[in-house]
C-alpha cells in the first residue's frame, strides 16, 4: 500500500478514470488523488450516448457522481478542460494544456479513444458528425429531431444505435457499410441478417459493400458511382487511441498502449486501463483493445489495486450489449473463426449462439435471452468446457455446466 503522502494522477476524466479513483478509495488509499479530464464535464458513462440521450430531448446527462462529490466525498482533485500534452517518465510530471506541472508516484494512463475522422468530407457539403462525447450526442439528437435526411458512414454499433433512434424520429435513414454485411466483426451472419431486417421495417435502407468517396453540395458520393442525397452525414467507422501520454513516455504505440494482466505498462509506476490498453484475450488468443462499458468500469478497478500493490490478473472476458429496437443483444468473448452452436429457434426472437474452438467456449450470443447470457459469461470466466449437446439442448440447465 502507498502511504499517505503518495500522489496517484490519472490521465483522463472517463469512465475508466472516474472507477479508479473510486476504486482507489475504497481499497483505503488515503494519498492525494488528481484527475485530469479534456471535456468539460466530470466523469460520465459513455453508452448513454447513443442510446438514452437519443431517446428524447430532455433526456439529461448521467454523472458517475456529481461534481462536488470528487472533492467533497472522495477527496479527488478533478480538472477538467485540462488533457494531458507531455509526460517525464525522469522526473515523473505530467503537464496539461494550460502548462501547469502535476508530479505523480503512480500514473494511470485512462485517456480512451477518439473518432477515425473522414476529413476529406468535412466542409465540402452536408455536415458532418461524429459521435463521442455529450457534445456531440447533444448535436445529433437535435438534427434528428429535424427529421432531417442522414447518411451514417459505418455499420458498427453506434452507428446502428444511432439509425435506430433516427428512424424513429421520422428521419430518411442510410447505412453505408463497407462490409458485405453489418458488424461482420461481431455478429455471425444470423443475426447480422436480423439486425438488418429490423432496421428495414423501421424504413433505415442499407448500401453494402462501398464507401463513400467524396462530398456533393446535397449529399455523398461513393464508390460505386451512386449519389445519396442527405443533409447530415455521421461517421461511424471506429476509433484510435489517444496516445499522447504514452508516446511521450516512449512507450511503443501500434493498436494501443500495451499492458500486461496487471495493467502495467513498461514505463514503471505506469498504468493503463479501458478502451486504450491493449490487453490479452483468451477468448480471442491474441492481445485487443476492448472498447466497451464493462471493460472500463472493471479494468479500471481491478488495475487500481494492482497500483496499490495488489497482484491480481484481470481476465474479464470481453462482453458488450446493443438494444436496436425490440432486440437486446449481449456479446462476449470472441465470435469468429468459431464454430457456432444454436441454442433454441431464432425464428422465436429469443434465443442464443455459442461460439466453440474444439473444445474450447469462446464466445456467446444472445438475442433477447439475458438470462442464458449472464450463465454463459460465467462459463467464460471460468474457462470451463460443456459438452456440445448440452448447450445445443435449450432444455439443458447452463448452471450445471458449473458445477
Amino acid at each position: 500500500m502507498l502511504d499517505a503522502s503518495a500522489h496517484i494522477v490519472i490521465a483522463g476524466a472517463g469512465q475508466a478514470g472516474g472507477r479508479a479513483a473510486e476504486a482507489l478509495r475504497a481499497r483505503g488509499f488515503q494519498g492525494a488523488i488528481t484527475i485530469l479530464g479534456e471535456e468539460s464535464h466530470p466523469p460520465y458513462e459513455r453508452p448513454q450516448l447513443s442510446k438514452d440521450m437519443l431517446a428524447a430531448a430532455d433526456t439529461p446527462i448521467t454523472y458517475i457522481k456529481r461534481a462536488q462529490d470528487w472533492s467533497d466525498v472522495l477527496n479527488v482533485r478533478l480538472e477538467t478542460n485540462s488533457p494531458v500534452t507531455d509526460c517525464d517518465a525522469d522526473r515523473r510530471t505530467v503537464t496539461t494544456g494550460d502548462g501547469r506541472v502535476f508530479t505523480f508516484d503512480r500514473l494511470l494512463i485512462a485517456t480512451g479513444t477518439r473518432p477515425r475522422r473522414l476529413e476529406r468530407l468535412e466542409g465540402r457539403g452536408p455536415q458532418v458528425q461524429y459521435l463521442r462525447n455529450v457534445e456531440d450526442a447533444l448535436r445529433f439528437r437535435k438534427s434528428i429531431r429535424a427529421r432531417s435526411r442522414i447518411v451514417i458512414v459505418g455499420g458498427g454499433v453506434i452507428g446502428l444505435e444511432a439509425a435506430c433512434a433516427a428512424a424513429k424520429h421520422g428521419c430518411r435513414t442510410t447505412v453505408i457499410e463497407s462490409e458485405p454485411r453489418l458488424l461482420a466483426r461481431a455478429l455471425p451472419s444470423l443475426v447480422s441478417d436480423i439486425v438488418a431486417a429490423r432496421h428495414r421495417s423501421h424504413g433505415v435502407e442499407f448500401i453494402f459493400g462501398t464507401t463513400v468517396t467524396d462530398a456533393t453540395p446535397g449529399g455523398v458520393r461513393l464508390g460505386n458511382g451512386a449519389e445519396i442525397p442527405a443533409d447530415l452525414l455521421l461517421i461511424g467507422i471506429g476509433v484510435e487511441p489517444v496516445a499522447t501520454v504514452a508516446e511521450r513516455l516512449g512507450l511503443p504505440v501500434t493498436a494501443g498502449i500495451a499492458v500486461d494482466t496487471c495493467g502495467r505498462t513498461a514505463a514503471p509506476d505506469v498504468f493503463c486501463a479501458g478502451d486504450a490498453a491493449l490487453q490479452w484475450s483468451r477468448c480471442h488468443g491474441r492481445d485487443i483493445r476492448v472498447e466497451t462499458w464493462a471493460n472500463a468500469q472493471n479494468q479500471a478497478i481491478a488495475v487500481a489495486g494492482n497500483m496499490l500493490g495488489e497482484q491480481k490478473d484481470y481476465v474479464d472476458p470481453p462482453w458488450f450489449w446493443t438494444d436496436q429496437y425490440d432486440l437486446n443483444i449481449q456479446v462476449a468473448g470472441d465470435m469468429l473463426d468459431s464454430d457456432h452452436i444454436v441454442r433454441g429457434e431464432p425464428s422465436s426472437g429469443r434465443f442464443s449462439v455459442i461460439a466453440m474452438r474444439g473444445a474450447d467456449l469462446v464466445g456467446a450470443l444472445s438475442v433477447n435471452a439475458a438470462k442464458d447470457m449472464a450463465m454463459l459469461r460465467r462459463l467464460l470466466a471460468a474457462n470451463r468446457h460443456p459438452a456440445r449437446a448440452d448447450l445445443e439442448s435449450p432444455a439443458f440447465d447452463l448452471r450445471a455446466a458449473l458445477k
